[in-house]
């Protein structure tokens, strides 16, 4: 996972520094899982027909949620 990484570098200027690397990292991954989690459950709330007028099958209700919320395909 990226971020792991991110703040084990050597950019950071001793413990505030990499506490404060973890804390973003931290932030912006629960800011990401609630888009995913809002636009599966938005996805979710749509009929058959509605999702076929957007051109999607349930099925990819999963995809499409991730795409949004991490830039995944």
């Amino acid at each position: 996972m990226a971020y792991v990484t991110d703040f084990f570098s050597t950019d950071h200027h001793g413990i505030k520094g990499r506490i404060a690397a973890v804390r973003k990292a931290f932030v912006e991954a629960r800011e990401q899982r609630s888009v995913y989690n809002r636009t599966l459950r938005e996805l979710r709330s749509l009929n058959a027909r509605e999702l076929s007028d957007l051109g999607i099958s349930a099925a990819e209700i999963p995809y499409i949620a991730r795409e949004a919320a991490y830039g995944v395909k």
